[in-house]
């Protein structure tokens, strides 16, 4: 028969595979599996009828491949040179994934012996090789192994049906394809870092070298807080949320989530005020909660007596024809050169001294400034509230001293794993967030947000991510709570994208990690003042007076 590989036409036999054919065509430098009809398949597939595109390291769903299979290899480390230890891979830690290990200490050589069997799998070029199986033989399997957590998560998987993976003799779950085989994994490295290590990946825009690690020890340290969180709240993977909703504990555990969260933002205030700063800059990436978290840190800052005002940025954008290009040729409406830096900063002096302002009004539908302002004036002693993507970065406020700032780094840095292998990524938490306000408040459809991601991720990279470890004080936004009710709104969306849709790819990822999260009829239990009220709707913050 003959099929499309990378658009090139190959007649194939129904005994080949994906990667034979890509072979044929010398499209197996770099390859890593292979997207057909928007779904991922392992090039050890038999070839089907159809187009097929070869994903590499360059392909976002490629990048997923080789760190899903990499964790694999580690895994695989760890049961040769340090059997029975307990590994847990926590979260991303710049391009590289943090993991934690009970039952030993990860000394250097520890390490390095860990670097060193890992490098041997890597050149022994085992093969991943899938092995269907029943929900019950999987659940026996994990039982005699000892892994609770899969047991655990397995109980809730909606469906009967189960993939494996087996390479060198071990058998281990991970939701998504892997590699053709262990010899595509060449590029990494493991390094000590705080109480565990990191695993470092392939550099994105040169992959055959390793990602250079940047020390990110606030960043660490807001993780860590997290960690300590789910311990008070006795929830780590998605199967322990799960047991909540099943037993009625959820709406307890939600309250106690949010004291939490109160708690923190109050912690904030109470830095603020120490410092005695006249500006608040806050900035964090996409669907981080920055509204919401002004608005209640303005509240916690006048229960100290202060009078703080809030100044949008939003309201600060030049006209659209003068907004700059990107790469693509596209309007950058996410670089400090598409506001007016000099307006704003005029006018953050003359609030300072102590003067009235006329702020001005921007209308994103005609991409104008209007005519319309509105005065602003603030006392001697209170801050100024900022937020928008560049309040980290000095350019935006280069008139004002270092001293008189206090900066603040939001984000929703999920925490909460599928099991103690499989991580949720933070990136995938905030598009669930972003596609439910999206089509919630701002008549977006699911296409439209999952087309704009990558362009605000790239934002996000550039104006953002750079200036986080400046900040004096970082909050994870992310609830732990969140996923069993925002599923509720998110799942009937992302399930009616069809595989003809150009995101079925993107869509389909996401709904595949929320079947293992069970849905929460307590929505009345989400505080009106709630970050995640931003994103669910009935915020108290966007009421009309």
């Amino acid at each position: 028969m003959k099929i499309t590989i990378n658009s090139r036409p190959i007649e194939v036999n129904e005994k080949e595979t994906y990667f034979d054919a890509a072979k044929r065509l010398s499209l197996n430098e770099g390859a890593l599996a292979v997207m057909v009809r928007g779904e991922t398949l392992s090039l050890n597939a038999l070839v089907k009828e159809q187009d097929a595109h070869i994903l590499t390291y360059f392909d976002e769903e490629g990048k997923r491949v080789y760190e899903r299979s990499l964790r694999f290899v580690m895994l695989m480390a760890f049961e040769k040179c340090f059997p029975g230890v307990f590994v847990r891979c926590e979260h991303s830690l710049g391009r590289g994934i943090y993991v934690t290990v009970r039952g030993m200490k990860l000394t250097e050589d520890a390490i390095a012996r860990l670097r060193e069997c890992m490098q041997s799998i890597v050149k022994e070029n085992l093969p991943f090789t899938l092995l269907p199986m029943s929900r019950k033989e999987a659940i026996r399997h994990y039982a005699a192994r000892g892994d609770e957590d899969k047991v655990k998560l397995l109980k809730y998987r909606p469906f009967e049906h189960f993939r494996m993976y087996e390479c060198g003799g071990m058998k281990e779950y991970f939701y998504g394809e892997m590699a053709r085989s262990t010899g595509c994994l060449s590029v990494f490295d493991v390094l000590p870092v705080g109480a565990g290590m990191v695993v470092l990946l392939p550099d994105e825009k040169d992959p055959m070298r390793v990602s250079e690690y940047k020390p990110m020890p606030k960043l660490l340290s807001v993780f860590r807080e997290s960690a300590r969180w789910h311990e008070i709240l006795d929830v780590e993977n998605a199967a322990d949320l799960n047991e909540m909703t099943e037993s009625g504990r959820l709406r307890e555990f939600i309250r106690v989530n949010e004291a939490l969260m109160d708690r923190k933002i109050y912690e904030i205030a109470d830095k603020i005020v120490e410092s005695r700063a006249r500006l608040v800059c806050i900035a964090g990436p996409s669907s981080s909660g920055k509204t919401t978290f002004c608005n209640r840190l303005m509240i916690a800052l006048r229960v100290t007596g202060l009078t703080p005002v809030k100044l949008s940025l939003d309201d600060y954008y030049v006209n659209r024809d003068q907004v700059p290009l990107d790469e693509h040729g596209e309007i950058d409406l996410e670089c400090v050169e598409s506001l007016d830096t000099a307006l704003l900063g005029k006018h953050l002096s003359a609030l300072l001294d102590g003067e009235r302002v006329n702020v001005p009004t921007y209308d994103f539908a005609t991409g104008m400034r209007t005519d319309k302002t509105h005065p602003m004036h603030v006392d001697s002693t209170s801050p100024i509230l900022i937020e928008g993507i560049h309040g980290l970065n000095d350019r935006l406020t280069p008139g004002i001293a270092r001293e008189m700032k206090f900066k603040i780094y939001i984000s929703a840095l999920t925490t909460l794993n599928i099991d103690d292998h499989n991580r949720i990524r933070t990136t995938d938490a905030r598009l669930i967030r972003r596609i439910v306000r999206d089509a919630a408040f701002r008549s977006t459809d699911p296409e439209k947000t999952f087309s704009m991601w990558p362009s605000v991720r790239r934002g996000e990279e550039k104006n953002i991510f750079p200036f986080q470890e400046d900040a004096d004080a970082m909050i994870n936004s992310s609830l732990a709570y969140e996923l069993a009710v925002v599923k509720n709104y998110a799942y009937p969306i992302l399930t009616a994208i069809t595989p003809d849709h150009p995101h079925y790819t993107a869509a389909r990822r996401l709904v595949k990690f929320l079947n293992y999260i069970r849905s929460a009829d307590a929505e009345d239990e989400v505080p009106l003042n709630s970050i995640l009220r931003e994103f669910i709707g009935g915020s108290c913050f966007y009421r009309e007076e």
